[in-house]
């Protein structure tokens, strides 16, 4: 006879931190204002793509608070 196995239930994926602009910063602003008109419009593709670039635009990791 086989044998049954309860399968490991899977937690739910929950949301992603996503990168912090650098407040003084001009183009993490502009990012940020384009990624939040991106979730609104529900386009999850264009927002990861801008949290991507906010992600590596060129500050040192001390300067995201």
């Amino acid at each position: 006879m086989a044998e049954y196995t309860v399968p490991t239930p899977v937690a739910p994926a929950g949301p992603e931190l996503e990168p912090v602009p650098v407040a003084a910063c001009d183009v993490c602003r502009a990012l940020a204002q384009e990624r939040e008109k991106a979730r609104a419009d529900g386009h999850r593709l264009a927002v990861r793509s801008c949290n991507a670039v906010i992600a590596g635009h060129p500050h040192g990791r001390a300067d995201r608070t």
